[in-house]
């Protein structure tokens, strides 16, 4: 794998994390059920694919 690749890895890595904690912090402070719902099946997408990009490496 190049340098260039292992930087894009890890820049999505980056926003993965990012995107799991923005929507873990929103699934806990909204209070419709239905938008905390699909927050945290949000936050499960953005696990998931921080763990693909995580096994490239």
């Amino acid at each position: 794998m190049t340098n260039k690749e292992l930087l894009y890895i890890e820049d999505a890595l980056g926003h993965e994390k990012f995107m799991q904690s923005c929507s873990n912090k929103a699934s806990s402070q909204l209070t419709d059920p239905a938008l905390s719902s699909y927050m945290k099946e949000l936050e499960q997408k953005h696990t998931e694919l921080f763990n693909k990009f995580l096994n490239l490496l």
